[in-house]
């Protein structure tokens, strides 16, 4: 497969980002605010739900990918430790909720309860892979039952 590339310009579009962002592990080091650029950005592992078939495999895949928030006017987070910047985090989903349109609260979610939260002028958001995929045997899984 080539590399993947996407821009989410409404939060339709972010729902295609959120899905193939979903399970992907950053390290807290890898997340950054750029305030003067209104720009936060995120490096991630991502799990690559489009290889999987549907049946028991034996390798899954991920890739190293940007992520990264324009028009980002205020970050916030909750429920991460910011001081242990080796801090692994799993990333969940891409949630928006708009105030005055097109603006509104960007939020990325992960598991254990944490939470970043963006305030953006409109939804401006870019995905790409940055090189080849590589294999892993772990699949990620959720209990829906504790949901």
């Amino acid at each position: 497969m080539d590399q993947l590339k996407l821009a989410a310009l409404d939060a339709e579009d972010l729902q295609v980002v959120s899905a193939h962002v979903q399970d992907a592990v950053v390290k807290l080091a890898d997340m950054h605010w750029q305030p003067a650029e209104q720009r936060f950005m995120l490096v991630v592992n991502r799990f690559v739900w489009d290889s999987v078939t549907g049946k028991r495999q034996r390798q899954y895949e991920r890739r190293r990918s940007a992520l990264h928030f324009n028009r980002v006017m205020a970050v916030r987070s909750s429920g991460i430790d910011r001081s242990n910047k080796d801090a692994v985090l799993e990333l969940l989903a891409l949630a928006f909720e708009e105030s005055e349109a097109p603006a509104g609260q960007l939020t990325l979610v992960f598991a254990g309860g944490g939470a970043v939260q963006l305030d953006v002028e409109c939804i401006e958001a870019q995905l790409a892979d940055l090189g080849a995929a590589w294999a892993t045997d772990n699949k990620p899984e959720h209990d829906l039952d504790e949901a």
